[in-house]
């Protein structure tokens, strides 16, 4: 493919930017089975040997989720139950059979890692209305398989609302479980209905299927799992509204509330349901939300490959490279922004060749500014915000937070032969890129 250059949008000159760390949330579980075991001890006693237990398993990029199923799975087995699993992520993995299958195994999450069978299937069972002319959806696997279902997912901020209960156990159940027909189901109903919706799902469907307990986690700053609970169905909707409450406080934002360009390494599902957090960087979520800073323009530079193509959010973005683009899945992307009635997020944004001509476009799409006083910052995704480069105009006010530090004095913005930033970021490797 032949390379077009955009020499025209080149800067005569750009500001330095440093390599400055930012402090975040770090409380950490040291061992994750241990921890998933011990919040099962209060819970365990209500398995019977014998029961025919589902866990359900979502497809975001949980830390450590493999262990955390995996230790679920043992205590239940332990107590007797015959256990299996099924992938309870609406209309991921290319919304096939197959494709989820797939995104769990790209998690750790496999047949002979867990010792258990997984049932993957788009089948679901219809439990009735929860208003007229919004049907409720579950696996027909977990529904007429088991006497016993376990969900197990991370509450966090959703990427599309806010309400009292967001992303997490009451989510999963209303709409992770109920497969691409669910999903679809929900989405038609618009954002605006989530805050409402998904809790009256959620409890019909405790109501009608043998939800037992979900197991709850909770990420650090940085990513990391800092909580784990095992929650009695009774109790979901309560608790996880006070463990969102304290995810939403740990969760890791940008330093600065005004920034010229944002350039992202990465974004992908395992980052975030929509590629990059709209909790984050502002854009994509209805009402605001957990609005994030002013920014100008956004730059993306890749997918992850635990992403597979997805490239949910990309929309977001104004500039990107070539090769982010070239990753594109559309089908899964289609799909899954179509089922999330969100075609504006698979749009394709302007896309370069280089990361020196992807910077000039953008600074040279900003309103009023110039760009040697340009306020940049880049960071490896919206999930890992401990390392940023950030430009000399905006480092002052980053260090004013209290939370940043200096690890590397300015320098020059430079590019390889290529026109491909000379200076890496640290943390860009956590297994997405």
């Amino acid at each position: 493919m032949t390379t077009v250059a955009y020499p025209e949008f080149r800067p005569a000159a750009l500001p330095r930017w440093a390599l400055v760390r930012q402090r975040l949330e770090a409380d950490e579980l040291p061992d994750v089975a241990a921890a998933t075991r011990a919040a099962l001890d209060p819970v365990i006693g209500s398995v019977r040997p014998g029961t025919r237990a589902c866990v359900a398993a979502g497809s975001r990029g949980i830390d450590r989720i493999d262990v955390v199923v995996k230790a679920v799975v043992d205590r239940l087995r332990e107590a007797g139950a015959e256990v299996f699993i099924v992938p309870a992520m609406g209309s991921h993995g290319g919304a096939t059979a197959v494709g989820q299958l797939e995104v769990l195994a790209g998690y750790g999450i496999t047949p002979g890692t867990m010792g258990c069978e997984i049932r993957s299937s788009m089948e679901t069972v219809e439990l009735g209305e929860v208003a007229p002319g919004v049907p409720v959806f579950v696996d027909r696997n977990a529904f007429e398989g088991a006497d016993l279902i376990v969900p197990v997912n991370r509450v966090k901020p959703h990427t599309g609302f806010s309400g009292p209960v967001e992303s997490g156990l009451m989510k999963m159940l209303a709409i992770g479980l109920g497969k691409q027909k669910g999903a679809d189901t929900f989405h038609r109903q618009g954002y605006d209905r989530f805050a409402r919706l998904i809790p009256a799902v959620a409890r019909h469907t405790i109501a009608r299927a043998p939800v037992g307990f979900g197991v709850a986690l909770v990420e650090n700053g940085h990513a990391r799992l800092s909580r784990i609970e095992a929650i009695p169905a009774d109790r979901i909707e309560t608790r996880e509204a006070e463990l969102l409450a304290g995810a939403r406080a740990a969760m890791a934002r940008l330093p600065l509330d005004d920034i010229d360009v944002l350039v992202l390494d990465l974004i992908g599902k395992d980052i975030s349901g929509t590629g990059m957090d709209p909790n984050v960087v502002g854009r994509g979520k209805e009402g605001g939300g957990d609005a994030g800073p002013r920014i100008g323009r956004i730059v993306v530079r890749g997918l992850t490959h635990a992403t597979e193509g997805n490239a949910s959010g990309i929309g977001f973005a104004d500039v990107a490279l070539r090769r982010a683009v070239d990753a594109v899945d559309p089908r899964k992307t289609y799909l899954n922004s179509i089922t999330a009635k969100d075609v504006a997020g698979a749009k394709i944004p302007v896309t370069v060749d280089t990361d020196e001509d992807a910077l000039g476009i953008a600074l040279a799409a900003c309103l009023r500014v110039d760009a040697r006083t340009g306020r940049i910052v880049r960071a490896s995704s919206t999930k890992h915000l401990e390392l940023l480069w950030i430009s000399e105009p905006a480092l002052a006010d980053a260090l004013a937070t209290g939370r940043c530090e200096v690890l590397e004095p300015p320098r020059a913005i430079a590019f390889d032969v290529d026109g491909m930033f000379a200076d890496d970021l640290p943390d860009t490797a956590h297994g997405e890129g």
